[in-house]
């Protein structure tokens, strides 16, 4: 279980100062896929930099197994990147020289995976495609990569930026129904940051943000 509790955020901007979050509080089960919704300019990245530990909150907590994410040094929270954290990104960030088994086996090394990467690629549907490179597979084949990639460390939860943006919607429906999936492990929490209101059909879990606030929380 994952806790924000009255989490702020604020970035300065020359002499201004700008709220990306006003006192946001909710709580992310593993076990299911939770989607952050809302329009550009909303939060939602800004949350999802916070719960990968890649930024800190101006103020509030951010609790992880009863620990305070929010008071971790910059050391912790690599580790806690490394060690417990999943990406997805929206154009993929595969490595060019590297072949599919080669870019799933570098995230599988970080926790001692390197025997499950061709079961981890199965899985995904690539079995074929383990020798390719990134310039030799279509949008979708390099997100169920990365996505292969992330899921290799075992991640304690899985975040996915605008995870299907550069698809098409066919594509994306089968990309999001694998997150779904891997949502159905009782160990990992997966969260889908995304603009895009048709997701929330498939989500267990689905949190609105407007203006930095959220203004709906739904089971």
């Amino acid at each position: 279980m994952i806790y924000l509790k009255n989490i702020v955020k604020k970035y300065k901007s020359g002499s201004e100062e700008i709220s990306a979050l006003n006192d946001v509080s909710a709580e992310i089960k593993s076990g299911e896929l939770t989607v952050i919704l809302g329009p550009s300019g909303s939060g939602k990245s800004t949350m999802l930099n916070l719960l990968g530990g890649m930024d800190r909150p101006s103020s509030g907590q951010i609790l992880i197994n009863n620990k305070d994410l929010s008071n971790f040094s910059d050391k912790q929270l690599t580790n806690y990147r490394r060690k417990n954290v999943g990406f997805v990104f929206q154009f993929y960030n595969l490595v060019e020289n590297l072949n599919t088994y080669e870019n799933v086996g570098i995230a599988a090394n970080l926790n001692g995976n390197i025997d499950k990467v061709e079961e981890i690629i199965k899985d995904v549907g690539l079995e074929k495609r383990m020798k390719n490179f990134p310039n030799q597979l279509s949008g979708g084949e390099m997100q169920r990569v990365a996505i292969a990639r992330a899921v290799a460390k075992s991640p304690k939860l899985l975040l996915c930026d605008e995870p299907t943006g550069a698809l098409d919607v066919a594509t994306g429906d089968k990309i999001f129904h694998l997150l779904k999936k891997y949502s159905k492990n009782e160990d990992t929490a997966v969260v889908v940051v995304t603009h895009n209101p048709e997701v929330a059909k498939i989500a267990d879990h689905v949190i609105r943000l407007q203006d930095g606030k959220i203004y709906s929380d739904e089971k």
